[in-house]
């Protein structure tokens, strides 16, 4: 099958927009998250559902993107397009993690400097594959599914979804999905209010696997559903009354504190099930409003992906040096923050640019 069968549809500018705005905060989440001394303190509390409003828009675009195409699309031909989008910046973040390893020296990775090189690289050729390692090969002490790249669990379950999508879900009426959908809402729910917050998904155990299956599942058949029934409307500045609510509900101080954890679970789980789809939905109906907004939405949907992708192979050093240094405060630590924030967003650039597009351009031709 040549490409011209399944030519590229328009954008949502604004969409992609919004993708980058919650990469950067997912950024500073982890600049501050090293910070605070445990996940009710930390200065970017909500950060990490930034992880679940990815999932949704990734729901919803697969469906605007794939669903009318069954007729002339193998699921065969469905996965080398997921492959050729995602694999690249997979790899590279796991090689560019692999570089840094031995050099994030600290008495917060004891493992680091036992780690023979043989079992480092076998890690990282198990990341390129996005396959979770086991806790047997935790080469960081952090009980993750891809030492060498903290965010590689995300992609996994993005995987997981595309999966379910391609072989089954995807020929389900609107009635059904929303059922399924409908019971995926209670589950998540009952995870938010029972633990008082979604965190985790990361660690190959029977519990963590649970949380990452549920945050995964709701959000991104969601999306799709959401794909299926809704009829934009067209609003003004739409590209800003999202982005502001994105950022209001990840910057969002911790609710309830300690004392009462159910409260952070009932807030969570508002803005997963409903303010997120509302959010989505309002910036599919968006106009924009001038070229310089379409191009702050380009740019910001380009580095999306590769931002999230990479940002954490340098924040390694940033944890790093705050870990050696005690004490350290938000006002000595900002300027290194800034540093690294940055840092990313460029280096974000710079691999699409040199690496992302040209790869996944070689990949088009090979995959065919």
């Amino acid at each position: 099958m040549n490409n011209n069968s399944l030519s590229a549809k328009p954008h949502y500018p604004i969409l992609d927009g919004l993708r980058g705005v919650a990469a950067i905060i997912v950024v500073t989440f982890h600049l501050t998250e090293p910070l605070g001394t445990g996940h009710l303190d930390i200065l970017v509390n909500h950060g990490y559902l930034a992880v679940d409003f990815f999932f949704l828009l990734s729901g919803f675009v697969i469906g605007y993107a794939y669903d009318d195409r069954w007729q002339k699309m193998t699921i065969g031909t469905f996965f080398k397009r997921r492959i050729e989008r995602l694999q690249p910046m997979v790899v590279l973040g796991m090689t560019l993690g692999a570089i840094g390893f031995y050099f994030t020296d600290s008495t917060i990775w004891p493992l680091i400097h036992t780690v023979p090189l043989w079992k480092m690289l076998l890690v990282m050729l198990i990341g390129y594959t996005i396959l979770p390692v086991p806790l047997s090969m935790d080469i960081r002490g952090w009980q993750e599914m891809h030492p060498l790249n903290s965010v590689g669990w995300s992609l996994f379950f993005e995987y997981v979804a595309n999966i379910l999508y391609a072989i089954g879900i995807r020929k389900l009426s609107k009635p059904a999905l929303g059922i399924l959908v409908f019971i995926a809402a209670i589950a998540l729910a009952q995870l938010a209010i029972t633990n008082g917050d979604v965190s985790g998904g990361w660690t190959l155990n029977v519990e963590q696997v649970r949380v990452g299956i549920t945050r995964t599942i709701y959000p991104f058949f969601a999306g799709l559903l959401l794909s299926r029934i809704a009829k934009p409307i067209r609003i003004k500045n739409a590209f800003l009354w999202c982005s502001l609510l994105v950022a209001l509900i990840l910057y969002m101080p911790r609710i309830g504190g300690a004392a009462h954890l159910w409260m952070n679970g009932v807030y969570e789980s508002v803005c997963i099930i409903i303010v997120f789809p509302l959010i989505v939905y309002l910036g599919a109906g968006g106009v924009i409003q001038s070229q310089t907004e379409l191009k702050i939405c380009k740019f910001l949907g380009d580095i999306s992906y590769p931002l999230y992708l990479l940002h954490y192979t340098l924040v390694y050093f940033y944890v790093a040096w705050i870990s050696n240094h005690k004490g350290v405060t938000i006002v000595q630590a900002w300027p290194y923050a800034l540093l690294i924030l940055i840092g990313s967003i460029v280096l974000a650039y710079i691999v699409l640019k040199w690496y992302d597009e040209p790869v996944r351009k070689w990949l088009r031709k090979k995959m065919g």
